[in-house]
C-alpha cells in the first residue's frame, strides 16, 4: 500500500511538472506545498523514532544537563524518578539508549525547543519541531525560487523538491533535519551570487552546525576561485563553526561526541550499495563480516574521491560548483554502510537546481527502502536494493554518461 501511495504521488508530480506552463504563481506553489505538508502535521513520525532521542536530549537540556556527558541509560539509572512518566516513556522508546548524542550543538538547540514546549506531552514537543522544519522549508522554497531565477532556470524544477514526496514525509513527518542543511547551502550559494562571501563561508559553516556532512564540501569550496580566495569566506566559516561548537568545545564533551560519530561509522550498515558488494566479497574470502575493514578503507577512498573530483573540476563558475557538490554527496552515499532515505535530500535540493536527475530517481527509489522498517531488525531484501540502485545507476548514466549531460 505503502509503495501504491508513494507510486501515485510521484506519477502526480510528473504530471504536474510536464503539464504546467511556465508562467508560474509564487503564491499558489508556495500555498500548495505548504498545505501538503500541513496535511502530515497532525500525526505521529512514522518509520523513524529518531525523535524520542530529539527530546530526549532536549529534555536534558531543559534541565540543565549535558546530553553529551552521559548515554541515556547511565543517566537514567543515576537518576531514577518514577514519578516523572514523560521522561521515563521518552526513555522507554529510545532506539540508542546506549550511545552518546551524535546530535552537534545547533541541532540541541531546537532539540531544547521541543522539550520547552513539550510540558510532559510527547505530541507537544514534535509538533514544535514540526513547525520549525516546516518554516525551514517555506525558506528552501524561497532560496530555490531566487536561485532558479537568478540561474535564468526554469521555475517549475521546483516542483520536484517542493511536491516531493520523500521530501514531505521525511522533513515534515518524520522530522529530520536534513531540510535546514538544504536552507544554509542554498543561502550559501545565494550569498555568493549576491557577491556577499563572508556571509557564503558563515551559512556554511551553519550547515555544518547542524549536520557534520557539509564539512565535506570543503574542497568544492577550496577549487572554487571566489571562496578560495577570499579571506572573509573563511572567516566566515570558522565564526559561525565556532559560534555552533564551542559548547562541545569547552570541555570534553567532544571526547564522547567524537566516540559515538566514530562507532557509529564502523558497526551500522543499512540500505548501501558498494558498500554491500565489498562486504560480500569479505565473507567469501575471510568468512566473516568485515566491516570495521571495510568502513576505513571506504571511508579513506571518500576523502581521495572528493578530493580528486573538485581538483579535477575546478569549478569557474556557480553552475559548476553546484554540479561539484552534487558529485561529492553522490559520491560519499555510494561508499557510505548507512544510507537512511533522509541523508539524499540535501543533493536532491541542489539537483534541482542544475535539472539533474540522480537524487530525482534516487527519491523515488528510495520508498524501496522502506520495506526494512517493517521486518525484525530491519531485515533488507536484495530484490529491493537492485531495484533502488537500478534507479541510482540510471540518473548517473543520464547525468553524466548520455549526450543529455552535456546539454543541462
Amino acid at each position: 500500500m505503502t509503495f501504491l501511495l508513494f507510486s501515485m504521488a510521484f506519477a502526480g508530480l510528473a504530471g504536474l511538472f510536464f503539464l504546467a506552463g511556465e508562467k508560474l504563481s509564487f503564491r499558489k506553489i508556495l500555498l500548495a506545498g505548504l498545505l501538503l505538508r500541513l496535511a502530515v502535521f497532525p500525526f505521529a513520525p512514522q518509520w523513524s523514532d529518531d525523535f524520542v532521542r530529539f527530546l530526549w536530549d532536549g529534555e536534558l537540556l531543559k534541565i540543565g544537563q549535558n546530553p553529551y556527558d552521559q548515554t541515556p541509560r547511565e543517566w537514567q539509572e543515576g537518576n531514577i524518578d518514577p514519578d516523572n512518566a514523560y521522561r521515563n516513556l521518552l526513555f522507554e522508546n529510545l532506539n540508542s539508549p546506549d550511545y552518546y548524542s551524535v546530535y552537534p550543538p545547533l541541532n540541541q538547540a531546537i532539540f531544547w525547543l521541543g522539550a520547552q514546549a513539550s510540558m510532559g506531552f510527547v505530541w507537544n514537543g514534535y509538533y514544535v519541531l514540526r513547525l520549525v522544519l516546516l518554516l525551514g522549508e517555506i525558506g528552501v522554497f524561497i532560496l530555490l525560487w531566487k536561485l532558479l531565477m537568478a540561474f535564468q532556470f526554469s521555475a517549475k524544477r521546483i516542483f520536484w523538491y517542493w511536491f516531493n514526496p520523500l521530501v514531505i514525509m521525511e522533513v515534515t513527518g518524520n522530522l529530520h533535519f536534513e531540510g535546514l542543511v538544504l536552507l544554509f547551502l542554498l543561502a550559501s550559494l545565494l550569498a555568493i551570487q549576491k557577491q556577499k562571501i563572508g556571509l557564503s563561508g558563515g551559512f556554511w559553516g551553519l550547515a555544518i552546525g547542524m549536520k557534520l556532512l557539509p564539512m565535506m564540501l570543503g574542497p568544492a569550496f577550496l577549487a572554487f576561485g571566489k571562496s578560495r580566495k577570499s579571506v572573509w569566506f573563511w572567516v566566515g566559516t570558522t565564526l559561525a563553526a565556532i559560534v555552533c561548537f564551542i559548547p562541545i568545545l569547552i570541555d570534553e564533551s567532544w571526547v564522547n561526541f567524537a566516540q559515538s560519530i566514530k562507532l557509529y561509522q564502523g558497526k551500522f550498515e543499512f540500505n548501501a550499495s558498494i558498500y554491500y558488494f565489498l562486504r560480500e566479497v569479505g565473507y567469501w574470502i575471510e568468512g566473516y563480516n568485515t566491516i570495521a575493514f571495510l568502513t576505513k578503507i571506504l571511508s579513506l577512498s571518500t576523502v581521495i574521491l572528493i578530493g580528486y573530483f573538485s581538483w579535477k573540476r575546478k569549478p569557474k563558475t556557480l553552475h559548476e560548483l553546484v554540479d561539484l557538490m552534487v558529485l561529492i554527496y553522490l559520491v560519499y552515499l555510494l561508499l557510505q554502510p548507512v544510507v537512511h532515505p533522509w541523508y539524499i535530500l540535501p543533493a536532491l535540493g541542489l539537483c534541482v537546481i542544475r535539472g539533474k536527475l540522480t537524487f530525482l530517481l534516487w527519491s523515488f527509489g528510495a520508498i524501496f527502502s522502506y520495506q526494512a522498517y517493517g521486518n525484525a531488525d530491519f531485515q533488507e531484501q536484495y530484490i529491493f536494493l537492485i531495484l533502488e540502485y537500478g534507479l541510482v545507476v540510471l540518473g548517473i548514466y543520464l547525468d553524466y554518461f548520455s549526450k543529455r549531460n552535456k546539454t543541462t
